[in-house]
């Protein structure tokens, strides 16, 4: 089973936060249902988004002093636009490193908020990249290496997309236009033109049967080999095997045009400060 050691993760801060709404934790779950894509281990960086690290019951700490708390004490963290909380931790070695809101313009006029994310990681697995390649470059350089953040995409690293449906009129055909048209022109930008078929592998997990209520999870997981697991409300719907199908849903959150930049930017603060303690705790053993 792997430790944890207690990073001091920071999100960035909008403009004009919004006070966090209470909602059960308990609807999160750790599979890949809550559109969480889970692509290696990582932990939480606070810089411009408040999101609000909490206990169970949602009490705030102190902002400008955020850590994240034992992993056994059920803490959230709360996305600051919605007020939607999610788990600090799933499973052993996954940690939060950023939270983010996807929305949508509808005919220019209108911002929808569709739904909140938040990006979980293996720290275990990020540290032994940033290791075996990166080891020598301060974090101030990691956060901008073009390279590393390719390598990260590319890399078999656990880690999860989590997604909360905030959108109360959302439906699962929705869901799967939505990821049709993005991550299809993805798997294009990756991966050219004849990649119809990978892309409905995908989209055909997402059933009609299926209800995403609003607060309702979708769980995307990247397993070691490049394995994508989909889970809805903690159920899971399904699996496909393709590292370009991982990459082209990773780079929706963590690649050049993503939904959220401030969420990027939190989850790459984070990877590297995940790396920086690693190396200041070997220089202490020395």
């Amino acid at each position: 089973m792997a430790s944890f050691r207690f990073f001091p993760f920071s999100f960035s801060q909008p403009s004009v936060p919004k006070p966090p709404r209470s909602t059960s934790s308990s609807r999160l779950s750790v599979s890949a249902v809550a559109v969480t894509v889970t692509v290696g281990g990582a932990a939480i960086v606070a810089s411009r988004n408040p999101s609000v690290f909490s206990s169970h019951r949602s009490s705030p700490l102190t902002w400008g002093s955020i850590a994240l708390a034992d992993p056994s004490s059920g803490s959230t963290v709360v996305e600051p636009k919605t007020g939607f909380s999610f788990p600090a931790t799933i499973g052993d070695s996954m940690r939060l490193l950023g939270v983010g809101l996807r929305r949508k313009s509808v005919l220019g006029l209108k911002n929808i908020d569709v739904y909140a994310f938040g990006m979980y990681a293996d720290c275990d697995d990020v540290k032994k990249l940033v290791g075996e390649k990166y080891g020598n470059l301060p974090a101030s350089e990691l956060r901008g290496n073009k390279a590393f953040i390719d390598d990260l995409m590319e890399a078999d690293i656990k880690m999860t997309i989590r997604l909360q449906i905030v959108y109360g009129k959302l439906n699962i055909r929705s869901v799967r236009s939505a990821f049709r048209d993005s991550v299809g022109n993805r798997l294009k930008k990756f991966g050219g033109l004849d990649n119809d078929e990978l892309l409905q592998s995908f989209t055909s997990l997402f059933k009609d049967e299926y209800k995403i209520p609003r607060s309702s999870t979708i769980d995307m997981t990247q397993e070691p080999g490049h394995v994508l697991n989909v889970a809805i409300e903690g159920n899971q719907v399904g699996s496909v095997k393709s590292k370009l199908l991982c990459r082209s849903i990773l780079d929706l959150y963590i690649g050049e045009e993503p939904f959220d930049k401030n969420a990027r930017e939190d989850f790459l603060n984070n990877v590297a400060s995940i790396a920086v303690d690693d190396k200041a705790a070997h220089e202490i053993q020395k």
